[in-house]
């Protein structure tokens, strides 16, 4: 299947579906790999390409591109509230950042599961789109009805989206290293029931290594983001920066907005969007309306969607094997980008 952006998807299959699905249960209507760049993605992707493609950006928006858990959900909520909240007193801030902040490519990992009407988003969005529909994706259509300022957030990369995109809007794109990523996003596979992950840590390292985990390959996406870090409307931020000085990376993300915010209101902001007031805020929301996307099993055991949020939480976790092979994957990889990650702050 050839797509606007002219790459061609193509159903995964044989052995290597069936052992992706054996280990992600969530996986069971498919995967496709797109090339040029060989991306894994959701088979119902195909679906939502072309309009997320075709997507029409505005002069006001600001994207939020990552790989996934490189630090996504945090950089949306500072972003948003530097722009909507700079006083904290919005009204709506209390409930989800998703339902402020679209996830636009998130119609594909909804429609993964059986019953895309059985949404919680779907009441989120009621009062931003007048008759939602979520056969046709209801972050789409969140996206498109959003009034100005808009924040979204993508975890796909440059190649799969507007050609024209840098030259409309503003991206920020955070990296984070790869050790920590991996931790984080297995944990995430497990705890996520669109992706349902029951296989083990060593497994894991291979699928991120291999370029078999959905979004990868993950120095591909880096190799597209790394070269326009330069380009006016691009912020590029690295996840353990902002964790070793907030602040820092807050007057940097405060001079890139244009958002002429006081030392007072960074102050502020940089402590209601800290881990632990997000995770504070998160847990008193989903104890009262509960949630159907997570498995609660994972959750009670290993905690929620926030669980450490730390820079060098790999340590003691990965083995000396697996260590080494994400270290040679590394080198391998980094030198021809010329990038370096810190590993602990």
């Amino acid at each position: 299947m050839r797509l606007a952006s002219g790459h061609v998807a193509v159903q995964l299959e044989g052995e290597e579906l069936a052992k992706i699905q054996r280990d992600f249960g969530g996986f069971s209507k498919g995967l496709v790999r797109l090339t040029p760049g060989r991306w894994v993605l959701p088979a119902p992707y195909t679906k939502f390409a072309d309009k997320i493609y075709n997507m029409k950006f505005r002069a006001s928006d600001v994207l939020i591109m990552t790989y996934p858990k490189c630090g996504t959900t945090w950089t949306q909520e500072v972003v948003w509230t530097m722009r909507n909240n700079p006083n904290l007193d919005h009204p709506k801030a209390s409930i989800p950042v998703k339902a402020r902040s679209p996830f636009v490519d998130s119609d594909m990992l909804t429609h993964m599961g059986k019953d895309v009407h059985n949404n919680e988003l779907l009441e989120m969005v009621k009062d931003i789109v007048p008759h939602p529909d979520p056969d046709e994706g209801l972050a789409l259509q969140m996206t498109a009805n959003l009034p100005d300022p808009r924040t979204i957030k993508t975890h796909l990369p440059f190649s799969l989206m507007t050609p024209d995109l840098l030259d409309t809007a503003k991206v920020i794109y955070v990296a984070r290293n790869p050790k920590d990523v991996v931790l984080s996003f297995l944990h995430h596979s497990r705890l996520m029931k669109s992706m349902s992950y029951v296989g083990s840590l060593e497994q894991y390292v291979d699928y991120f290594v291999n370029d078999q985990l959905i979004y990868g390959p993950y120095w591909e996406h880096l190799r597209e983001a790394w070269p326009r870090r330069d380009h006016p409307n691009m912020h590029f931020l690295f996840y353990e920066d902002m964790k070793a000085d907030p602040k820092a990376e807050l007057r940097k993300l405060n001079q890139f907005l244009g958002t002429d915010l006081t030392e007072e209101q960074l102050q502020k902001i940089a402590h209601y969007t800290s881990f632990e007031e997000m995770k504070k805020r998160d847990e008193v929301f989903y104890q009262t309306r509960g949630t159907k996307r997570v498995n609660t099993e994972v959750s009670k055991k290993d905690g929620g969607f926030y669980r450490k949020g730390e820079a060098g939480s790999w340590r003691g976790q990965l083995t000396d094997v697996q260590e080494t092979k994400i270290d040679d994957w590394t080198k391998v990889n980094s030198l021809k980008l010329d990038i370096s990650f810190r590993y602990s702050v």
